[in-house]
């Protein structure tokens, strides 16, 4: 079994409690199903949040879905002139046996746009975005945008 790094991003149209752990748990949860984790298969997770977001921590909704062992910890995110707002990101060091190819991140919402260059990507736009969270993969591999995911 190894140990990979799974990434999420979602954004938040309003800065209020009850949107933003309805927002954190959906990635959260997506996260999950689309890698075929279990909360025993996190080592931990890091969180990070825009400066305009304040109404709660992140992690929070983690918690509330049972992760209560997991380390998890949150951060602000780098103030970068003309990046997105009201976003949260994830990264979460798990164990599992999928190849590092196979890690499918998961950006919902406006995040949607932020990384369109990796491969095993499922994207939820809001435009698009129903019940069942259709997958929405993209195949680019020409832009390596790595840092701040922007």
């Amino acid at each position: 079994m190894a140990v990979r790094a799974v990434r999420g991003a979602t954004q938040l149209e309003e800065d209020t409690r009850e949107h933003m752990l309805e927002r954190v748990a959906e990635m959260v949860v997506d996260v999950m199903a689309a890698n075929g984790l279990e909360v025993d298969d996190f080592i931990s997770v890091i969180f990070t949040a825009t400066s305009d977001l304040v109404s709660e921590f992140p992690a929070y909704a983690a918690r509330r879905l049972g992760f209560g062992e997991v380390p998890l910890i949150c951060a602000r995110e780098l103030e970068i002139a003309g990046s997105m707002p009201r976003v949260v990101r994830m990264m979460a060091h798990v164990e599992t046996d999928l190849p590092r190819a196979d890690i499918t991140h998961v950006y919902l919402h406006g995040a949607a746009a932020l990384r369109s260059d990796l491969s095993r990507v499922r994207s939820v736009p809001d435009a698009d975005h129903d019940a069942d969270h259709d997958a929405d993969r993209h195949a680019d591999h020409d832009a390596d945008r790595d840092a701040g995911d922007e």
